[in-house]
């Protein structure tokens, strides 16, 4: 299999964790690392309500990931973070390949 390029959409459920929101970060980039993924970039989007509520959550710290991965590599991301109270809600989008400088 040949890895692709993802876009890695989260939101994290910091009620009552404000204060640690860069330790979850870091935690979620460990489990990354950890399923073999190559991590290329980590977007820290900052904290924003929802527009109705979702699962008794009103607002959410949102994080985006470009990773490189293989598909079965993101379904087990996708299936181990559905168990995973931290993680409110997952989204991924399969990206481009980055042209290559001639």
């Amino acid at each position: 299999m040949t890895k692709r390029r993802y876009e890695v959409l989260l939101v994290l459920n910091t009620k009552g964790k404000e204060e640690s929101v860069n330790d979850l970060i870091e935690t979620v980039e460990k489990q990354i690392k950890a399923e073999g993924i190559e991590l290329e970039q980590t977007q820290r989007l900052e904290k924003r309500h929802f527009a109705y509520v979702s699962r008794k959550q009103t607002s959410g710290y949102y994080v985006n990931f470009i990773v490189q991965a293989e598909p079965a590599q993101i379904e087990a991301l996708h299936s181990k973070w559905k168990l995973d109270s931290v993680i409110h809600l997952q989204h991924y989008q399969k990206l481009k390949p980055v042209a290559q400088a001639a």
